[in-house]
């Protein structure tokens, strides 16, 4: 599905482009993917001459499912000494966070295919080997404790989303029922490997000046605004292309 695409980024940016043929969910359950990624950006880091690849000009980039495990790699490999610096990563319309899935953007996109509000969720639900019987409770927010919506509210809040996204059709939801039960089930959902954008200020501050794509017709725009914002409030880098007709698999 992707050839096409890798071989003209090739092309156009003159660049080397590995793609990772990482192992698929749910034959290979979470967090398998992140696992290959990782295995496969350090190798190439390793023998990056070999290929006659500046080591200082690395970057690494990812669409959808894709931006989840490239935020999550450079994360990983902020505090690695024994690597060469990225030099930048690329996310496309990434999945970031699995905390609010009332946004404005999933409120206003629920319904634009190709990633349905639900689908989403159910996608998420499929990755870490969930059953999908807590799908609507989890819509609603009812698996997050509060003393995490009180951690998680300064990095993922429609107050940080700017006012122009919140003109079509958005309405602040209401608070839910917290389930403890819920909780326990959907833990996984909480790490930054999976939520990238929940990462602590000490890992976001040392990541690398990234460029960010959202499109305004898509479920996930906000978290891309979310982390665009993270990001350049630890003062890096942020180049930011907006579709304002773009949706979901755009690319």
């Amino acid at each position: 599905a992707y050839e096409r695409t890798c071989c003209y980024f090739a092309r156009k940016s003159n660049s080397v482009v590995v793609c990772v043929g990482y192992r698929l969910a749910p034959e290979h359950p979470y967090p398998a993917q992140f696992e290959d990624c990782l295995t496969a950006t350090i190798h190439f880091m390793r023998t990056v001459k070999d290929y006659g690849v500046d080591p200082s000009r690395i970057i690494i980039c990812g669409d959808s499912s894709g931006g989840t495990l490239t935020a999550a790699v450079a994360q990983a490999l902020v505090n690695r000494k024994d690597l060469p610096k990225l030099r930048a990563q690329i996310l496309i319309y990434p999945f970031l966070q699995c905390v609010d899935f009332n946004l404005p953007s999933y409120q206003q996109n629920e319904q634009v295919p190709i990633l349905l509000k639900e689908r989403a969720l159910t996608l998420g639900l499929k990755y870490i080997n969930k059953d999908l019987s807590v799908m609507e409770a989890s819509l609603k927010g009812c698996h997050v404790p509060e003393d995490l919506q009180l951690k998680y509210q300064k990095w993922v809040s429609p107050d940080h989303i700017p006012p122009e996204f919140k003109t079509r059709g958005y309405k602040p939801s209401t608070t839910r029922p917290f389930s403890k039960e819920l909780y326990t089930q959907l833990k996984p959902v909480f790490d930054t490997v999976f939520s990238p954008l929940l990462a602590e200020d000490s890992v976001i501050a040392r990541l690398p000046e990234a460029f960010i794509l959202t499109c305004e017709f898509d479920v996930l725009r906000d978290d891309g605004l979310l982390y665009k914002k993270r990001l350049e409030d630890h003062g890096i880098k942020v180049t930011w292309c907006h579709l304002q007709e773009g949706f979901h698999g755009t690319l």
